[in-house]
């Protein structure tokens, strides 16, 4: 028999240091390299990114000028202090993330944009500052900017951490220069957009954008009786089985800087019930759980609506699209796992 347990009844007590511990690649990236990633031979720009990342790997552990070597002969800084790899998705630009991140000696930090985000609202914009600052290199995976707020204070820490010495490395599918347009009213944000674009050399990566291949088909939802049934193939683990309304209401009182301590010691999740998300705040929440249960390659298995409809037609169309597509895609991917024993890629 399973474990049952229900995530709609924890609520995770985290530390700062347990925050900062959590700081790194997920198991599906944990031991990638630059030697595993294999370049497309039609697409150039992906050998060019592995070369291009370990010649700034090798930056980042060069040791720091001290003293008066730092005052009169130390080498000046190569090219900016942030790397930014551009590209669609499914071209390999967390794995080269992750690879960077396991070539360079600590401290380091590897995180979602959201997940910084996240952090400083845990810990307040100073703390995070302070923290970080001692870092060698921060890696954050997926930038994007979805509002004013976000701008703003992801300007000022680029820029403080840059100012401090750290080195930074992201990925995304939008150019920084281009970040926020079609989610807010970006051009009146330009100077701090523009501030987080010169803290970067954009290096491009490019290959077929999965978006162009459609979602993937969403695995056909089990009956309630059939999923209380499946349960049974997890026998001896740890399964946490929630009515799904219970689910997205409790998310609401569990700040998202914790949802992989949410997740801790979850070896699948039941869903009862799934419906579609109709607000914009919970469908957000709920894809930073997405992202999470993804990291930690959590299986699903779920009754009610196919997750291609878990967000509203508008959403899946809107401005966040981008993030809505990904937790799709990886929703059905881990419910294809759940319900086929179909390997989550």
């Amino acid at each position: 028999m399973p474990k049952i347990e229900q995530l709609s009844r924890r609520t995770p007590k985290v530390s700062v240091d347990e925050l900062l511990a959590g700081l790194h690649p997920s198991p599906r990236f944990g031991e990638v390299s630059f030697a595993s990633y294999r370049p497309d031979p039609a697409q150039p720009s992906q050998a060019a990114a592995v070369k291009a990342l370990q010649h700034f790997a090798a930056a980042v552990d060069r040791p720091k000028p001290k003293g008066l070597k730092k005052l009169f002969g130390g080498a000046k800084p190569e090219g900016r202090s942030g790397i930014y790899l551009d590209g669609g998705f499914g071209v390999g630009k967390t794995h080269l993330l992750a690879s960077l991140w396991h070539a360079v000696d600590g401290p380091k930090a590897f995180g979602t944009f959201v997940e910084y985000t996240n952090l400083v609202g845990a810990l307040s914009f100073r703390k995070t500052v302070e923290a970080l600052s001692s870092y060698r290199l921060i890696c954050i995976d997926e930038f994007e900017l979805d509002d004013p707020g976000d701008t703003v204070l992801m300007s000022r820490l680029m820029r403080e951490l840059a100012d401090a010495g750290v080195k930074l490395a992201a990925t995304s599918n939008t150019l920084p220069g281009s970040l926020g347009d079609g989610r807010f009213a970006a051009v009146d944000f330009q100077r701090e957009i523009q501030v987080l674009a010169d803290q970067f050399d954009v290096i491009r990566v490019d290959g077929e954008d999965y978006r162009h291949r459609g979602l993937p088909a969403a695995p056909e939802p089990l009956s309630d009786h059939d999923l209380k049934r499946r349960l049974h193939d997890f026998d001896g683990k740890v399964v946490a089985a929630d009515e799904f309304s219970d689910l997205v209401s409790h998310l609401e009182g569990v700040h998202p800087s914790r949802y992989r301590q949410f997740l801790d010691g979850v070896d699948a999740v039941a869903w009862h019930n799934v419906h579609t998300i109709s607000e914009q705040a919970v469908a957000l929440r709920f894809v930073v759980l997405a992202d999470r249960l993804y990291d930690k390659d959590v299986p699903i298995i779920a009754s009610g609506v196919p997750f291609d409809q878990l967000f509203t037609p508008e959403m899946m169309s809107g401005g966040y699209m981008k993030k809505y597509f990904r937790a799709v895609s990886r929703l059905t991917a881990l419910a294809r796992e759940g319900q086929a024993g179909e390997a989550a890629v």
